[in-house]
């Protein structure tokens, strides 16, 4: 009965002082609401770029002459290595028994044109047939070039959904034609959605068989990464190693020196995009715990400030029977009220601004869990942490000087 007669006489205190109350409230939502938005928004980016580098495949790693680079001096290193070309595929194919495929793709990038409209600078992909079997990418519509199509190098054509919603609004692409450096594509296929990474769009590409390229584009046709498709998830290194040894022998790298190309799988480049980006994100999701310290500071010198106003009341309850814990409860249940009902908004707001941010950025993945908790925890904390110095100090007045102030 005690407790709930402290409850109700916290609630009432709070409610009584409406805007001293609000204002507090307003400290912790702006606060909260700053941590969960960067949160989710981190989270969702995080779980974006897992989604779309889960896409190369799980079991599948990429043969590159230049692999991850990260300074000029490397660079130019790299660039002195012999090119990668599709005259490998056969080898490995043969040397690999933990390999269960093998195939190519090259890179080129062009303005697109269907009747009146133009794409500038899509991204172009040349590949050999096997490509869609060994990457997670699904076919929303039409079908993938067959390898009849790829050892023809026919001029077909299988497209992202930025394309589609590009160039052909309102009408069905499949078996239209668009033009590509003035040749002409019959489009055959559209990919499902993927998304975007750092807000850049992953849907705005061109697949086209690898031959194709070859013959249309030159010499950007002949460079390629090969794209090695292991057995098993088990097996991935085993492949790996069999597709080195391959590789060292048929480009006659001496016993002594490093690989001249580089092996790369989905989880390395997302460990090394990781790597790079953790200390923004640190900081990013550091910043935000300043409002909450500031706010904590705010929710603290209120209390304060309500101790000094209600000395008399407290030197009256006191003087009626209650206890210290009595009284330091009174003013704690008043400091999580507040912290509470802002955490309550905060989280709600947050979860909000993230969603925004992330539509914004074309991501569209459900906020977590995590938010929801670090909300209730971190509204729970300041009220406490924050609370209990004002709290301490009220209980600890002696009634009869609290009886006599003015």
């Amino acid at each position: 009965m005690i407790t709930f007669a402290i409850m109700r006489e916290a609630l009432s205190a709070v409610w009584g002082n409406k805007l001293r109350s609000g204002l507090t409230v307003l400290g912790m939502v702006m606060g909260i609401t700053s941590v969960i938005a960067i949160v989710s928004t981190v989270e969702g980016m995080q779980s974006n770029m897992e989604d779309v580098f889960s896409n190369m495949g799980q079991n599948t790693f990429m043969v590159t002459r230049f692999g991850i680079v990260t300074s000029w001096s490397e660079y130019e290193k790299k660039r002195r290595r012999k090119i990668i070309t599709r005259d490998f595929i056969e080898p490995i194919k043969d040397g690999c028994d933990a390999c269960e495929d093998v195939g190519a793709e090259g890179y080129a990038n062009s303005n697109i044109k269907y009747g009146s409209k133009t794409m500038p600078r899509v991204s172009i992909e040349g590949q050999t047939s096997n490509h869609l079997a060994m990457r997670d990418v699904d076919v929303f519509r039409g079908r993938y070039f067959s390898e009849e199509e790829e050892r023809g190098s026919k001029n077909v054509v299988f497209v992202g959904q930025d394309v589609v919603e590009d160039l052909f609004e309102g009408e069905d692409p499949l078996g239209k034609t668009i033009r590509i450096r003035r040749l002409r594509y019959t489009v055959i296929g559209i990919a499902d959605k993927i998304g975007s990474l750092f807000g850049q769009s992953q849907d705005e590409f061109i697949y086209m068989p690898l031959s194709t390229l070859r013959k249309n584009f030159g010499e950007q046709g002949r460079r390629v990464n090969l794209v090695v498709k292991a057995v098993s998830r088990d097996r991935l290194e085993e492949a790996m190693d069999q597709t080195r040894v391959v590789l060292r022998s048929k480009r006659h790298v001496p016993y002594d020196e490093e690989d001249d190309f580089d092996l790369l799988t989905p989880d390395a480049i997302l460990s090394f995009i990781n790597t790079f980006t953790r200390a923004f994100r640190v900081i990013l999701v550091a910043l935000p715990f300043l409002s909450i310290v500031i706010g904590g500071i705010v929710v603290m010198n209120i209390m304060m400030v309500s101790v000094t106003e209600r000395t008399r009341e407290i030197g009256v309850r006191k003087s009626l029977g209650a206890r210290q814990s009595h009284i330091r409860s009174q003013f704690l249940y008043e400091t999580l009220t507040l912290s509470a009902v802002g955490g309550l908004f905060g989280i709600l707001f947050g979860m909000t601004l993230a969603g925004a941010i992330l539509s914004w950025m074309d991501i569209h993945t459900p906020t977590t869990m995590l938010a929801v908790y670090l909300g209730v925890g971190i509204s729970t904390t300041v009220g406490l942490f924050f609370g209990i110095y004002p709290a301490v100090k009220a209980a600890r007045l002696d009634p009869i000087k609290a009886l006599s102030f003015e």
